[in-house]
């Protein structure tokens, strides 16, 4: 006597599923294929220069602080070894406007640490031209300010300066 047939085997593993999807940034300069990338939350500017293909031969990669996050929106520059870049390797979505220039910070907030102008930063108490262009150039170096505390390492900002600075800038 035979008995019942055996029931059909089905699958307990689940399918694989891909990472979300929450972060558009565009790559450009010395990458093998500039343009739009799509990441994952949390990930950081080698994220994206991966994504886009990695960089040519021609790249200076070592300007860029490869380990700093990522924002959707951002832009990202490879430059060429030797290149004069004039602006930051790293331009947050929120300092562009409609036509590409710099946007105003809003009157009422804090200045962006990573959006705002030499011009902008000059109106903060203590901070001359000599030193918002010490802060523009940490922040292309390094690719961005993670913390308001990471201005003490800029030249010329010491405890006293972040103190007075700390309620008018973010990042």
């Amino acid at each position: 006597m035979r008995g019942p047939a055996p029931a059909a085997a089905t699958s307990t593993t689940p399918e694989p599923v891909a990472p979300p999807i929450d972060l558009i940034v565009h790559v450009i300069g010395e990458v093998t294929r500039p343009g739009l990338v799509m990441l994952a939350p949390g990930s950081r500017i080698v994220d994206a220069v991966s994504a886009a293909g990695g960089v040519t031969e021609a790249a200076d990669p070592e300007r860029l602080n490869l380990a700093a996050p990522i924002a959707d929106g951002d832009q990202v520059r490879v430059p060429a070894r030797g290149e004069e870049v004039a602006g930051p390797l790293v331009v947050s979505a929120r300092s562009l406007a409609g036509d590409g220039s710099a946007a105003s910070p809003p009157s009422t907030g804090p200045i962006d640490l990573n959006a705002a102008t030499a011009e902008q930063l000059e109106a903060l108490p203590g901070v001359g031209p000599a030193t918002s262009a010490a802060i523009v150039g940490w922040r292309a170096e390094h690719g961005g300010f993670l913390t308001v505390e990471d201005l003490t390492s800029v030249p010329g900002i010491g405890p006293a300066k972040l103190a007075a600075l700390r309620d008018l800038v973010t990042v």
